[in-house]
């Protein structure tokens, strides 16, 4: 059944079910548009079975298992979303067999959707949540999982620990519980975006840190760079908002990893140039004058040249063949005079045609010694050259280069998109510090 759809009924249920192995528990969070409770008496749990005004409460099922009961018209308009939280107190989800979310209209019992669930590692995860759209109430499977049980899940909504926090049922004894991370704050002007653009920023840093946790790391800082193909075959992809989509989407991973939520970013085609650096408040206008082709016009006709906003690029100076190399260069060029005792991660993205191998394989050879991650996405399935097989040449310091293609990025949901992202940077991490690259 469907695992995003719409929500045409006032009273809901969310039923979490199992087949077999350890207890689970759930808990709803009710969270505002940040993504954030407003206090403890937003979470409804077994120990807690009531929101405020009742909109939200715990209940069992016939079977036993646990659900919530949502009154979706009841709900204060400041709650935006309302997630359903799962956990075992008996080490790692994966033992649990059968897990399942079911949507269920609470009036008349029918299912209207039911989502199946096979953890691995994970101690807690957001099985799936009711959102606010345009007024209007939806629905949409999640399955992002968290390592440090309950507590850690809850930090990253605002929940501080504390003695009112639900344990699950019969927990074996065991270790005593790590520390809960500490809650993640805003981002250095978050606050400033649009409501939908600020839900959608602060969900998917939380998807950019369980990316990362499932490479081990946690806490870690890196200068982001994002490059943007502006060649002539990227036309449809900007003119389809697919870019400016993907920029977005990228802003998520400089909002985690950089203090300052800042990233810096290039456009290329026959030359390279330099974009105004991104600053997450400053991230719709930013989109609006910097992620475009601009005044390329049909070939033979000249487009009347436009007035130009501070820092906007003349694409026309830009040209329309692809020449990676130029701007790898480019970018080292900037890392080496802008030195900063980080890692720096490039999130590079090309709708291939590549036809300059030789030189992007001496740029990046050459790169493999300086603490710089590059990550290639390819937008099609053109040819991508020497980036797709780069991964295997020998005679480097540390592997420095990953690369994959995806169809249409639009139809990957953020986790996979930021799983794939992030999957070798981990890897380069520590080989890097080995190597003597990073120190």
């Amino acid at each position: 059944m469907g695992a995003n759809l719409p929500v045409d009924v006032d009273r809901v249920r969310l039923e979490l079910g199992r087949a077999d192995g350890p207890a689970v528990s759930a808990a709803a969070l009710l969270l505002t548009g940040a993504g954030r409770v407003r206090s403890g008496a937003d979470l409804v749990a077994r120990d807690q079975p009531g929101a405020p005004g009742d909109a939200v409460r715990h209940l069992g099922t016939p079977d036993g298992a646990e659900a919530v009961e949502v009154d979706l018209a009841a709900l204060a308009d400041s709650i935006e979303r309302v997630a359903l939280c799962a956990w075992t107190g008996s080490g790692s989800l994966g033992r649990v067999t059968g897990l399942r979310l079911r949507l269920v209209a609470a009036g008349s019992g029918t299912v209207l959707a039911r989502f199946d669930m096979a953890p691995r590692s994970e101690t807690a995860l957001v099985a799936g949540e009711l959102y606010r759209r345009e007024g209007r109430w939806r629905f949409r499977a999640v399955g992002q999982g968290y390592d440090h049980g309950f507590a850690g899940l809850a930090a990253d909504f605002g929940l501080t620990p504390g003695p009112a926090r639900p344990a699950a049922r019969a927990p074996r004894p065991g270790p005593a519980p790590r520390p809960a991370p500490p809650a993640r704050r805003q981002t250095r002007g978050e606050e400033l975006l649009p409501a939908d653009m600020g839900e959608r920023l602060s969900l998917r840093k939380q998807q950019v840190a369980t990316s990362l946790r499932k490479g081990g790391l946690t806490g870690v800082t890196a200068r982001v760079i994002l490059v943007l193909d502006a060649s002539g075959s990227m036309s449809g992809l900007y003119a389809k908002g697919t870019v400016a989509r993907v920029a977005e989407r990228m802003a998520a991973v400089a909002a985690l990893l950089d203090d300052d939520g800042t990233m810096q970013a290039w456009t290329f085609g026959t030359r390279p140039a330099r974009l105004p650096d991104l600053h997450i408040g400053e991230l719709p206008e930013w989109l609006r004058l910097h992620v475009r082709v601009g005044q390329l016009g049909v070939i033979g006709r000249k487009k009347r040249p436009k007035s130009r906003a501070d820092g906007q690029v003349d694409m026309r100076t830009v040209g329309i063949q692809n020449e990676e190399q130029k701007v790898v260069a480019d970018v080292r060029a900037y890392v080496r005079d802008h030195p900063v005792p980080l890692p720096t991660l490039v999130l590079f993205f090309s709708d291939g045609g590549v036809y300059r191998s030789k030189e992007i394989e001496r740029e990046l050879r050459a790169a493999a010694d300086e603490p710089v991650f590059w990550q290639f996405v390819g937008l099609g399935r053109s040819h991508y050259g020497v980036l797709e097989y780069f991964d295997t040449l020998p005679g480097r310091t540390v592997d420095n280069v990953g690369f994959f293609a995806v169809d249409d990025v639009d139809q990957v949901a953020d986790p996979e998109l930021y799983d794939r992202l992030l999957s070798e940077f981990p890897l380069w991490l520590g080989a890097a510090r080995e190597a003597g690259v990073l120190r």
